[in-house]
């Protein structure tokens, strides 16, 4: 901290004056940046919709309610597909990433400058577009289903959970990998014994915690036709049936909150 001398003797300052000019500086630079973001935000705003957006939330939510319970009978095989989205993806994704997250990991790839670089960009290019987009694709590729929507969720699945798995890799205890390596063993068997038993309970723990955002994910997928509740929803959403719109809602926060449940106590019991 700063000490200056004055005639009454040393007196402290928090900063210099250098520094509480370079405060002030970053702080104009901060809302001069605030100001322009906002103009570029509200460009094209009609602010007379802005204005009578409240009425018009007032009215929607008046039609919401109450909900058509008698809708529910047909959400449950769209509700069944959105869980076979969600888990089948999930078991895609992690197939994918395992060996994906051994290619990265400094201590187990076979080339740091080939094998490495090639493994980070698939779990770039995996963890940067968002499941939706992918189902976008898909469903212009292979067509509209189920199908689509399991891949998608995939091959977002791979870049969350080989990230995560090859960080775990590169933090094992290598003295328990020196041990087992000089027994004689082979390098599939110092991955089996030394370093697989280290990396499980983070892998289990990754692998539930990705199967519970993926059934948040899927539950949207069909928006863009990829299946699921989705499919519902946007023909709900179509027809302005307000009201099964609702009980749309009200099944997929039921999903959400118990597969949080189903989440939260595997990783507890796992560890």
């Amino acid at each position: 901290m700063p000490v200056l001398a004055t005639e009454a003797g040393p007196a402290w300052r928090h900063r210099t004056s250098r520094q509480s000019l370079a405060l002030w500086v970053g702080w104009l630079a901060l809302v001069a940046l605030f100001v322009f973001c906002w103009q570029v935000m509200t460009r094209d705003t009609i602010w007379a919709f802005v204005a009578d957006a409240p009425t018009q939330a007032a009215d929607i939510g008046s039609r919401m309610f109450p909900p058509r319970w008698s809708y529910i009978d047909k959400l449950l095989v769209p509700l069944w597909d959105t869980l076979n989205i969600a888990t089948l993806g999930t078991i895609l994704g992690i197939i994918f990433a395992i060996p994906v997250a051994f290619l990265a990991a400094r201590n187990t790839t076979p080339s740091v400058w080939i094998a490495r670089p090639i493994a980070l960009f698939i779990i770039v290019a995996s963890r940067s577009i968002n499941s939706l987009i992918w189902a976008l694709l898909l469903v212009s590729i292979i067509g509209p289903g189920v199908l689509a929507g399991i891949v998608a969720i995939g091959l977002r699945s791979i870049g969350f959970v080989a990230k995560l798995l090859y960080e775990a890799i590169e933090e094992i205890d290598e003295k328990q990998v020196e041990a087992v390596r000089a027994t004689g063993a082979s390098g599939a068997q110092v991955i089996d014994y030394a370093i697989v038993p280290q990396i499980l309970p983070t892998f289990f723990g990754v692998a539930v915690f990705r199967w519970d955002i993926n059934i948040r994910e899927s539950t949207i997928l069909g928006l863009v036709g990829a299946g699921g509740i989705g499919l519902q929803l946007q023909a709900s959403l179509n027809v302005l049936a307000w009201p099964q719109v609702t009980m749309i809602f009200i099944v997929i926060l039921a999903t959400v909150v118990l597969s949080e449940w189903v989440s939260a106590k595997v990783r507890h019991a796992i560890i």
